[in-house]
Protein backbone atom coordinates (compact mmCIF):
# COMPACT_ATOMS: atom_id res chain seq x y z
CA UNK A 1 0.00 0.00 0.00
CA UNK A 2 2.86 2.34 0.84
CA UNK A 3 4.52 1.66 -2.53
CA UNK A 4 1.27 2.45 -4.33
CA UNK A 5 1.02 5.82 -2.53
CA UNK A 6 4.66 6.63 -3.36
CA UNK A 7 4.13 5.74 -7.01
CA UNK A 8 1.04 7.96 -7.09
CA UNK A 9 3.01 10.88 -5.59
CA UNK A 10 5.78 10.38 -8.13
CA UNK A 11 3.25 10.44 -10.96
CA UNK A 12 1.74 13.66 -9.60
CA UNK A 13 5.19 15.27 -9.37
CA UNK A 14 6.06 14.14 -12.88
CA UNK A 15 2.76 15.51 -14.22
CA UNK A 16 3.37 18.85 -12.50
CA UNK A 17 6.89 19.04 -13.91
CA UNK A 18 5.59 18.38 -17.41
CA UNK A 19 2.95 21.10 -17.01
CA UNK A 20 5.63 23.56 -15.91
CA UNK A 21 8.01 22.70 -18.74
CA UNK A 22 5.37 22.38 -21.47
CA UNK A 23 5.56 26.11 -22.44
CA UNK A 24 9.33 25.76 -22.78
CA UNK A 25 8.97 22.70 -25.00
CA UNK A 26 6.31 24.44 -27.07
CA UNK A 27 8.45 27.57 -27.39
CA UNK A 28 11.55 25.71 -28.52
CA UNK A 29 10.27 24.45 -31.87
CA UNK A 30 11.89 23.60 -35.15
CA UNK A 31 11.50 25.63 -38.30
CA UNK A 32 12.73 24.89 -41.80
CA UNK A 33 14.75 27.77 -43.21
CA UNK A 34 16.26 28.31 -46.64
CA UNK A 35 19.07 30.75 -47.35
CA UNK A 36 16.79 33.13 -49.26
CA UNK A 37 14.28 33.10 -46.39
CA UNK A 38 17.07 33.82 -43.91
CA UNK A 39 18.27 36.79 -45.96
CA UNK A 40 14.79 38.28 -46.32
CA UNK A 41 14.07 37.79 -42.61
CA UNK A 42 17.34 39.48 -41.68
CA UNK A 43 16.55 42.45 -43.93
CA UNK A 44 13.19 42.90 -42.21
CA UNK A 45 13.97 42.12 -38.58
CA UNK A 46 17.70 42.53 -37.95
CA UNK A 47 18.07 44.93 -35.05
CA UNK A 48 21.16 46.71 -36.40
CA UNK A 49 19.40 47.35 -39.72
CA UNK A 50 16.37 48.73 -37.91
CA UNK A 51 18.63 51.10 -35.97
CA UNK A 52 20.27 52.33 -39.18
CA UNK A 53 16.88 52.72 -40.87
CA UNK A 54 15.90 55.04 -38.01
CA UNK A 55 19.08 56.98 -38.77
CA UNK A 56 17.66 57.67 -42.24
CA UNK A 57 14.49 59.05 -40.67
CA UNK A 58 16.55 61.24 -38.36
CA UNK A 59 18.50 62.65 -41.32
CA UNK A 60 15.27 63.44 -43.17
CA UNK A 61 13.92 65.28 -40.14
CA UNK A 62 17.19 67.21 -39.74
CA UNK A 63 16.89 68.35 -43.37
CA UNK A 64 13.30 69.44 -42.76
CA UNK A 65 14.36 71.38 -39.65
CA UNK A 66 17.12 73.16 -41.56
CA UNK A 67 14.75 73.97 -44.43
CA UNK A 68 12.68 75.92 -41.90
CA UNK A 69 15.44 78.55 -41.74
CA UNK A 70 14.13 79.96 -45.04
CA UNK A 71 10.47 79.93 -44.03
CA UNK A 72 8.65 82.78 -42.24
CA UNK A 73 8.70 82.93 -38.47
CA UNK A 74 5.43 84.15 -36.95
CA UNK A 75 4.99 84.73 -33.22
CA UNK A 76 2.08 85.83 -31.06
CA UNK A 77 3.08 87.37 -27.74
CA UNK A 78 1.14 89.08 -24.98
CA UNK A 79 1.79 90.63 -21.61
CA UNK A 80 -0.04 92.03 -18.59
CA UNK A 81 1.39 94.25 -15.84
CA UNK A 82 -0.14 95.71 -12.69
CA UNK A 83 1.59 98.76 -11.23
CA UNK A 84 1.24 99.36 -7.53
CA UNK A 85 2.82 102.74 -8.26
CA UNK A 86 2.26 104.27 -11.63
CA UNK A 87 5.17 104.64 -14.08
CA UNK A 88 7.38 107.70 -13.62
CA UNK A 89 8.22 110.27 -16.32
CA UNK A 90 11.02 112.84 -15.74
CA UNK A 91 11.83 116.11 -17.40
CA UNK A 92 8.62 118.00 -16.89
CA UNK A 93 10.48 121.25 -15.96
CA UNK A 94 11.83 121.53 -19.48
CA UNK A 95 15.51 121.95 -20.41
CA UNK A 96 16.32 124.71 -17.91
CA UNK A 97 19.95 124.42 -16.88
CA UNK A 98 19.55 126.67 -13.84
CA UNK A 99 17.51 124.11 -11.94
CA UNK A 100 19.31 121.14 -10.46
CA UNK A 101 16.06 119.35 -9.78
CA UNK A 102 14.39 117.44 -12.58
CA UNK A 103 10.69 117.24 -12.03
CA UNK A 104 8.71 114.14 -12.67
CA UNK A 105 5.13 113.00 -12.70
CA UNK A 106 3.22 109.73 -12.78
CA UNK A 107 0.98 109.04 -15.73
CA UNK A 108 -0.91 106.08 -17.10
CA UNK A 109 -3.04 103.39 -15.65
CA UNK A 110 -2.35 100.81 -13.00
CA UNK A 111 -3.09 97.90 -15.34
CA UNK A 112 -1.24 97.53 -18.64
CA UNK A 113 -1.93 94.88 -21.28
CA UNK A 114 -0.80 94.31 -24.82
CA UNK A 115 -0.52 91.73 -27.60
CA UNK A 116 1.73 91.59 -30.67
CA UNK A 117 1.87 89.51 -33.81
CA UNK A 118 5.36 89.60 -35.35
CA UNK A 119 6.61 88.28 -38.67
CA UNK A 120 10.20 87.63 -39.74
CA UNK A 121 10.76 86.44 -43.33
CA UNK A 122 14.37 85.75 -44.42
CA UNK A 123 15.20 87.51 -47.67
CA UNK A 124 18.88 86.69 -48.02
CA UNK A 125 20.67 84.10 -45.88
CA UNK A 126 23.50 82.36 -47.70
CA UNK A 127 24.37 80.25 -44.66
CA UNK A 128 20.90 78.70 -44.48
CA UNK A 129 21.06 77.58 -48.12
CA UNK A 130 24.50 76.03 -47.64
CA UNK A 131 23.33 74.24 -44.51
CA UNK A 132 20.30 72.80 -46.32
CA UNK A 133 22.55 71.46 -49.08
CA UNK A 134 24.89 69.97 -46.50
CA UNK A 135 21.99 68.29 -44.73
CA UNK A 136 20.82 66.75 -48.00
CA UNK A 137 24.27 65.25 -48.49
CA UNK A 138 24.15 63.88 -44.94
CA UNK A 139 20.76 62.38 -45.77
CA UNK A 140 22.28 60.56 -48.76
CA UNK A 141 25.09 59.44 -46.52
CA UNK A 142 22.67 57.86 -44.04
CA UNK A 143 21.03 55.93 -46.90
CA UNK A 144 24.43 54.64 -48.04
CA UNK A 145 25.30 53.70 -44.47
CA UNK A 146 22.13 51.64 -44.29
CA UNK A 147 22.96 49.92 -47.59
CA UNK A 148 26.46 49.08 -46.37
CA UNK A 149 25.08 47.66 -43.14
CA UNK A 150 22.57 45.63 -45.17
CA UNK A 151 25.39 44.19 -47.31
CA UNK A 152 27.36 43.29 -44.17
CA UNK A 153 24.37 41.64 -42.50
CA UNK A 154 23.53 39.61 -45.62
CA UNK A 155 27.17 38.47 -45.81
CA UNK A 156 27.06 37.44 -42.15
CA UNK A 157 23.84 35.47 -42.71
CA UNK A 158 25.35 33.67 -45.71
CA UNK A 159 28.55 32.95 -43.81
CA UNK A 160 26.64 31.60 -40.82
CA UNK A 161 24.40 29.48 -43.05
CA UNK A 162 27.35 27.92 -44.88
CA UNK A 163 29.19 27.37 -41.60
CA UNK A 164 26.25 25.44 -40.17
CA UNK A 165 26.00 23.29 -43.30
CA UNK A 166 29.70 22.46 -43.10
CA UNK A 167 29.51 21.80 -39.35
CA UNK A 168 26.57 19.45 -39.90
CA UNK A 169 28.52 17.55 -42.54
CA UNK A 170 31.57 17.44 -40.30
CA UNK A 171 29.46 16.13 -37.42
CA UNK A 172 27.92 13.52 -39.68
CA UNK A 173 31.38 12.50 -40.92
CA UNK A 174 32.70 12.31 -37.37
CA UNK A 175 29.80 10.12 -36.24
CA UNK A 176 30.38 7.81 -39.20
CA UNK A 177 34.04 7.55 -38.24
CA UNK A 178 33.10 6.76 -34.63
CA UNK A 179 30.71 4.04 -35.80
CA UNK A 180 33.41 2.47 -37.93
CA UNK A 181 35.93 2.62 -35.11
CA UNK A 182 33.44 1.27 -32.57
CA UNK A 183 32.81 -1.67 -34.87
CA UNK A 184 36.56 -2.15 -35.10
CA UNK A 185 36.76 -2.01 -31.29
CA UNK A 186 34.01 -4.61 -30.97
CA UNK A 187 35.83 -6.87 -33.47
CA UNK A 188 39.10 -6.45 -31.60
CA UNK A 189 37.46 -7.34 -28.28
CA UNK A 190 35.83 -10.37 -29.86
CA UNK A 191 39.11 -11.59 -31.35
CA UNK A 192 40.90 -10.92 -28.06
CA UNK A 193 38.30 -12.96 -26.18
CA UNK A 194 38.73 -15.77 -28.70
CA UNK A 195 42.49 -15.65 -28.28
CA UNK A 196 43.00 -14.74 -31.92
CA UNK A 197 43.81 -11.04 -31.42
CA UNK A 198 46.35 -8.93 -29.63
CA UNK A 199 45.60 -6.77 -26.64
CA UNK A 200 47.49 -3.90 -28.22
CA UNK A 201 45.01 -3.88 -31.14
CA UNK A 202 42.10 -3.53 -28.69
CA UNK A 203 43.86 -0.73 -26.84
CA UNK A 204 44.60 1.07 -30.11
CA UNK A 205 40.96 0.79 -31.24
CA UNK A 206 39.71 2.01 -27.87
CA UNK A 207 42.09 4.99 -27.98
CA UNK A 208 40.91 5.95 -31.47
CA UNK A 209 37.26 5.94 -30.38
CA UNK A 210 37.94 8.08 -27.31
CA UNK A 211 40.03 10.52 -29.34
CA UNK A 212 37.13 11.07 -31.74
CA UNK A 213 34.41 11.66 -29.12
CA UNK A 214 35.61 15.16 -28.01
CA UNK A 215 35.42 16.34 -31.64
CA UNK A 216 31.74 15.40 -31.70
CA UNK A 217 31.16 17.49 -28.58
CA UNK A 218 33.11 20.41 -30.03
CA UNK A 219 31.16 20.32 -33.30
CA UNK A 220 27.84 20.04 -31.45
CA UNK A 221 28.54 23.12 -29.35
CA UNK A 222 29.79 24.99 -32.44
CA UNK A 223 26.45 24.25 -34.14
CA UNK A 224 24.51 25.50 -31.11
CA UNK A 225 26.52 28.72 -31.04
CA UNK A 226 25.99 29.21 -34.78
CA UNK A 227 22.25 28.72 -34.26
CA UNK A 228 22.25 31.43 -31.60
CA UNK A 229 24.22 33.76 -33.88
CA UNK A 230 21.72 33.11 -36.68
CA UNK A 231 18.82 33.95 -34.38
CA UNK A 232 20.53 37.23 -33.48
CA UNK A 233 21.07 38.06 -37.15
CA UNK A 234 17.42 37.33 -37.93
CA UNK A 235 16.18 39.36 -34.96
CA UNK A 236 14.60 36.26 -33.43
CA UNK A 237 14.20 36.46 -29.65
CA UNK A 238 12.73 32.96 -29.33
CA UNK A 239 14.57 29.67 -28.99
CA UNK A 240 13.56 28.40 -32.42
CA UNK A 241 15.79 25.68 -33.81
CA UNK A 242 16.30 26.26 -37.51
CA UNK A 243 16.53 23.28 -39.82
CA UNK A 244 18.50 24.38 -42.87
CA UNK A 245 16.70 23.49 -46.08
CA UNK A 246 19.56 24.17 -48.50
CA UNK A 247 22.64 22.04 -49.00
CA UNK A 248 26.25 22.63 -49.90
CA UNK A 249 26.41 23.27 -53.62
CA UNK A 250 29.32 24.21 -55.84
CA UNK A 251 28.96 25.68 -59.29
CA UNK A 252 31.87 24.45 -61.41
CA UNK A 253 30.78 26.78 -64.21
CA UNK A 254 31.41 29.85 -62.05
CA UNK A 255 34.33 31.77 -63.48
CA UNK A 256 36.67 33.84 -61.35
CA UNK A 257 36.47 37.51 -62.41
CA UNK A 258 39.49 39.56 -63.34
CA UNK A 259 41.21 41.72 -60.78
CA UNK A 260 40.80 44.97 -62.71
CA UNK A 261 37.11 44.34 -63.41
CA UNK A 262 36.43 43.46 -59.79
CA UNK A 263 38.19 46.60 -58.62
CA UNK A 264 36.22 48.86 -60.96
CA UNK A 265 32.95 47.22 -59.94
CA UNK A 266 33.80 47.68 -56.27
CA UNK A 267 34.59 51.37 -56.72
CA UNK A 268 31.28 51.90 -58.52
CA UNK A 269 29.00 49.90 -56.23
CA UNK A 270 30.44 49.85 -52.71
CA UNK A 271 28.41 52.14 -50.44
CA UNK A 272 31.32 52.78 -48.06
CA UNK A 273 33.44 54.21 -50.89
CA UNK A 274 30.48 56.34 -51.99
CA UNK A 275 30.26 57.58 -48.41
CA UNK A 276 33.91 58.65 -48.56
CA UNK A 277 33.17 60.50 -51.82
CA UNK A 278 30.25 62.23 -50.12
CA UNK A 279 32.55 63.21 -47.24
CA UNK A 280 34.58 65.29 -49.69
CA UNK A 281 31.43 67.06 -50.93
CA UNK A 282 30.29 67.62 -47.35
CA UNK A 283 33.67 69.17 -46.51
CA UNK A 284 33.29 71.54 -49.50
CA UNK A 285 29.82 72.54 -48.29
CA UNK A 286 31.15 73.16 -44.80
CA UNK A 287 33.83 75.48 -46.21
CA UNK A 288 31.11 77.38 -48.11
CA UNK A 289 29.04 77.46 -44.92
CA UNK A 290 31.93 79.01 -42.98
CA UNK A 291 32.46 81.57 -45.75
CA UNK A 292 28.77 82.49 -45.80
CA UNK A 293 28.98 83.47 -42.13
CA UNK A 294 30.93 86.54 -43.29
CA UNK A 295 28.09 87.67 -45.58
CA UNK A 296 25.16 89.88 -44.50
CA UNK A 297 21.77 88.52 -43.47
CA UNK A 298 18.64 90.38 -44.62
CA UNK A 299 15.16 89.80 -43.17
CA UNK A 300 11.74 91.32 -43.74
CA UNK A 301 10.16 92.20 -40.37
CA UNK A 302 6.64 93.28 -39.50
CA UNK A 303 4.58 93.65 -36.35
CA UNK A 304 0.99 94.46 -35.43
CA UNK A 305 0.45 95.48 -31.81
CA UNK A 306 -2.51 96.28 -29.57
CA UNK A 307 -1.93 97.91 -26.18
CA UNK A 308 -4.05 99.46 -23.47
CA UNK A 309 -3.93 100.94 -19.98
CA UNK A 310 -6.68 101.19 -17.38
CA UNK A 311 -7.38 101.33 -13.67
CA UNK A 312 -9.09 98.80 -11.42
CA UNK A 313 -9.19 96.23 -14.23
CA UNK A 314 -11.73 98.15 -16.32
CA UNK A 315 -10.50 96.71 -19.63
CA UNK A 316 -14.02 96.84 -21.07
CA UNK A 317 -13.98 100.64 -21.13
CA UNK A 318 -10.31 100.97 -22.11
CA UNK A 319 -8.98 102.07 -25.48
CA UNK A 320 -6.98 99.67 -27.67
CA UNK A 321 -4.91 101.74 -30.08
CA UNK A 322 -3.13 99.62 -32.70
CA UNK A 323 0.47 99.98 -33.84
CA UNK A 324 1.60 98.45 -37.11
CA UNK A 325 4.95 98.59 -38.86
CA UNK A 326 6.93 96.77 -41.55
CA UNK A 327 10.54 97.07 -42.62
CA UNK A 328 13.78 95.43 -43.57
CA UNK A 329 16.40 94.33 -41.07
CA UNK A 330 19.98 93.44 -41.94
CA UNK A 331 23.07 92.37 -40.06
CA UNK A 332 26.61 92.66 -41.39
CA UNK A 333 29.33 90.77 -39.49
CA UNK A 334 32.40 92.97 -39.03
CA UNK A 335 34.69 91.19 -36.59
CA UNK A 336 34.18 87.96 -34.67
CA UNK A 337 37.59 87.29 -33.17
CA UNK A 338 38.90 85.60 -36.37
CA UNK A 339 36.48 82.71 -35.82
CA UNK A 340 35.33 82.66 -39.44
CA UNK A 341 38.90 82.67 -40.77
CA UNK A 342 39.91 79.83 -38.48
CA UNK A 343 36.82 77.78 -39.33
CA UNK A 344 37.55 78.14 -43.05
CA UNK A 345 41.12 76.96 -42.43
CA UNK A 346 39.75 74.04 -40.41
CA UNK A 347 37.38 73.12 -43.25
CA UNK A 348 40.25 73.07 -45.74
CA UNK A 349 42.23 70.72 -43.48
CA UNK A 350 39.21 68.41 -43.18
CA UNK A 351 38.86 68.47 -47.00
CA UNK A 352 42.50 67.37 -47.43
CA UNK A 353 41.96 64.70 -44.81
CA UNK A 354 38.90 63.40 -46.70
CA UNK A 355 41.00 63.12 -49.88
CA UNK A 356 43.69 61.13 -48.09
CA UNK A 357 41.13 58.82 -46.48
CA UNK A 358 39.52 58.12 -49.86
CA UNK A 359 42.86 57.45 -51.57
CA UNK A 360 43.91 55.16 -48.73
CA UNK A 361 40.61 53.25 -48.98
CA UNK A 362 41.19 52.74 -52.72
CA UNK A 363 44.66 51.31 -52.12
CA UNK A 364 43.35 49.02 -49.39
CA UNK A 365 40.59 47.91 -51.75
CA UNK A 366 43.15 46.85 -54.35
CA UNK A 367 44.89 44.68 -51.75
CA UNK A 368 41.57 43.25 -50.54
CA UNK A 369 40.43 42.37 -54.07
CA UNK A 370 43.75 40.71 -54.86
CA UNK A 371 43.60 38.68 -51.64
CA UNK A 372 40.02 37.49 -52.21
CA UNK A 373 40.63 36.49 -55.83
CA UNK A 374 43.81 34.66 -54.82
CA UNK A 375 41.80 32.81 -52.17
CA UNK A 376 39.16 31.87 -54.76
CA UNK A 377 41.80 30.49 -57.13
CA UNK A 378 43.61 28.63 -54.36
CA UNK A 379 40.47 27.10 -52.83
CA UNK A 380 39.03 26.08 -56.21
CA UNK A 381 42.26 24.21 -57.01
CA UNK A 382 42.29 22.73 -53.52
CA UNK A 383 38.72 21.48 -54.00
CA UNK A 384 39.70 19.65 -57.18
CA UNK A 385 42.66 18.06 -55.41
CA UNK A 386 40.75 17.15 -52.26
CA UNK A 387 37.87 15.72 -54.28
CA UNK A 388 40.30 13.34 -55.99
CA UNK A 389 42.04 12.53 -52.70
CA UNK A 390 38.69 11.81 -51.05
CA UNK A 391 37.65 9.46 -53.84
CA UNK A 392 41.03 7.72 -53.68
CA UNK A 393 40.83 7.39 -49.89
CA UNK A 394 37.32 5.95 -50.12
CA UNK A 395 38.45 3.39 -52.70
CA UNK A 396 41.50 2.56 -50.61
CA UNK A 397 39.36 2.01 -47.52
CA UNK A 398 36.97 -0.27 -49.44
CA UNK A 399 39.86 -2.37 -50.76
CA UNK A 400 41.58 -2.52 -47.37
CA UNK A 401 38.31 -3.48 -45.67
CA UNK A 402 37.74 -6.24 -48.20
CA UNK A 403 41.29 -7.50 -47.73
CA UNK A 404 40.90 -7.39 -43.96
CA UNK A 405 37.70 -9.40 -44.10
CA UNK A 406 39.53 -11.97 -46.20
CA UNK A 407 42.38 -12.08 -43.69
CA UNK A 408 44.95 -10.53 -46.03
CA UNK A 409 45.35 -7.07 -44.40
CA UNK A 410 46.00 -6.28 -40.76
CA UNK A 411 43.84 -4.32 -38.37
CA UNK A 412 46.47 -1.55 -38.36
CA UNK A 413 46.19 -1.15 -42.14
CA UNK A 414 42.40 -0.89 -41.90
CA UNK A 415 42.69 1.71 -39.13
CA UNK A 416 45.13 3.76 -41.18
CA UNK A 417 42.81 3.58 -44.21
CA UNK A 418 39.83 4.70 -42.12
CA UNK A 419 41.80 7.62 -40.68
CA UNK A 420 42.96 8.64 -44.16
CA UNK A 421 39.35 8.52 -45.41
CA UNK A 422 38.05 10.68 -42.56
CA UNK A 423 40.89 13.17 -42.95
CA UNK A 424 40.39 13.42 -46.73
CA UNK A 425 36.66 14.08 -46.41
CA UNK A 426 37.24 16.63 -43.64
CA UNK A 427 39.83 18.43 -45.76
CA UNK A 428 37.41 18.47 -48.68
CA UNK A 429 34.70 20.03 -46.51
CA UNK A 430 37.18 22.61 -45.28
CA UNK A 431 38.09 23.47 -48.89
CA UNK A 432 34.41 23.86 -49.78
CA UNK A 433 33.84 26.14 -46.80
CA UNK A 434 36.88 28.30 -47.67
CA UNK A 435 35.74 28.58 -51.30
CA UNK A 436 32.15 29.56 -50.41
CA UNK A 437 33.44 32.01 -47.80
CA UNK A 438 35.65 33.64 -50.41
CA UNK A 439 32.66 33.96 -52.78
CA UNK A 440 30.60 35.58 -50.02
CA UNK A 441 33.46 37.96 -49.31
CA UNK A 442 33.73 38.76 -53.03
CA UNK A 443 30.02 39.71 -53.11
CA UNK A 444 30.50 41.90 -50.06
CA UNK A 445 33.58 43.64 -51.47
CA UNK A 446 31.91 44.37 -54.80
CA UNK A 447 28.77 45.65 -53.07
CA UNK A 448 26.56 43.10 -54.80
CA UNK A 449 25.77 41.02 -51.72
CA UNK A 450 22.11 42.06 -51.60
Amino acid sequence: MKKIILNKNNRIKLLGLLLVLSPVFAWSQKQTLSLDQAIETAKSHNRELRIDSMGIGKSVQQTAITRGLLLPNINLTGQYQHYFQKPVFFGLNGNSSSSERIDYARFGGEDLAGAQVSLVQPIYNSGAKQEIQRRRLLEKQSVLTFRQKEIDVVAQVKQNYVRQLVLSERLKLQNESILRNRKALADSRYLLAQGRGLRVDTLRAYTLVKNLEPDVLRLTYALQISQQQLRNLLGDVSETEYVLADSLELSPADSIPSESGTYRLSVQQRPDLQILTLNKEISDKEIELYKSARRPVVNFVSQYQLQTQTNQFRFGNAAYPPVFFAGVQFAIPIFSGNQHVNRIALGKIERQQADLIYNNAQENLKTEVKQILASLIETSERIKTQRGVSQTAELSYSITKYRYEKGVSTRLELTDAELALTTAKANYLESVFDYLSAKIELDRVTGSGI
